[in-house]
């Protein structure tokens, strides 16, 4: 079909690529993320020109945060955004004279990965994506599956604890407070101030404080043998394969596709995550057992998956 331009919206930048059918990025333009929705919308397309200067361009997908209607034209809600049934499309379309789709973000990346990264050669997947918060992605039998009004997949809003710690989308007891980049920091700080003296390589890392620990601090901590650390992390992993394991029920996929920053410390994070799942499926002893498999395109996947989507005629999925 030919070359596509995905978007990527980052809270501090916005990032537009030109990418070909095999999902390799040719160019890319960058631009500070304003402040304002109707500035963000005129960045999008300072992006977008930049990044197809000396390029013949059939497409743009959006990658953008926020409940997004299944007919990849408009964002119901943005959350960090004061987006609310935002014309995204046209809005953009009109600027750049070129047809545009918009996809959740999250969406997008689980696309890119199983298009392109770690999903090649499976039908049915499942991607989550452990960073800040927690989010995901739907494939089955080959398609990006969005659900009936095209918010599906908010995995991170999942109830798994009722009456449970309040999560900035309002609720209680929401997934990623339990299984996310924010998780582990306050397992980590917790854990430091109950046992110090199991913390010293954690709280030398810092100011000394628990109050001064950082997901990176975990990390390093962790893999210097810090028990503090490394709790921190399988109490993460028990809440993340606790999840998985009600996905397994839901979804039967042949793999799950573990992203975001957090994949990127690997088997630290991963290996306990695949016994917590095995250890929460149902029937796990006497069923087919998905492989938990981390991502391969790190942060170019919502930009791939965003792009290849421009591709794709049927968003009634």
């Amino acid at each position: 079909m030919g070359l596509t331009i995905g978007v990527d919206i980052g809270g501090t930048k916005i990032a537009a690529g030109v990418v070909d059918e095999e999902g390799n990025i040719l160019s890319t333009f960058k631009v500070p993320t304003p402040s304002t929705p109707e500035a963000i919308v005129d960045a999008i397309a300072s992006a977008v020109e930049g990044a197809r200067a000396g390029h013949e361009i059939v497409g743009v997908g959006i990658g953008a945060a926020g409940y997004v209607n299944r007919q990849r034209s408009e964002v119901y809600f943005a959350p960090n955004i004061d987006w609310r049934n935002e014309p995204l499309k046209e809005k953009v379309e009109a600027r750049v004279g070129l047809p545009v789709v918009v996809e959740n973000d999250a969406n997008a990346a689980a696309w890119g990965e199983y298009k392109f990264g770690a999903g090649k050669g499976h039908r049915n997947v499942i991607c989550i994506t452990l960073g800040t918060g927690l989010g995901g992605g739907i494939i089955i039998g080959n398609k990006l599956r969005r659900g009936h009004f095209g918010v599906a997949a908010e995995f991170g809003h999942i109830r798994m604890v009722p009456d449970g710690l309040l999560c900035g989308c309002g609720s209680q007891g929401c997934w990623e407070q339990y299984a996310s980049g924010r998780a582990l920091v306050r397992y980590a700080k917790q854990r430091a101030n109950a046992t110090p003296e199991r913390a010293e390589v954690l709280l030398a890392l810092g100011d000394g404080t628990p109050e001064g620990i950082e997901g990176k601090h975990i990390s390093v901590a962790a893999r210097q043998g810090c028990p503090v650390a490394v709790d921190s992390y399988r109490e993460l992993a028990r809440w993340a394969g606790a999840g998985l394991a009600d996905l397994a029920s839901l979804f039967d996929p042949s793999a799950f596709i573990v992203g975001g920053g957090l994949s990127d410390e690997g088997d630290l994070v991963l290996d306990p995550i695949r016994k917590s799942y095995k250890r929460w499926l149902v029937g796990g002893n006497w069923r087919p057992v998905a492989d938990v498999i981390a991502a391969e395109l790190g942060n170019k996947a919502g930009m791939v998956g965003a792009a290849d989507l421009a591709r794709e005629p049927d968003p009634i999925m």
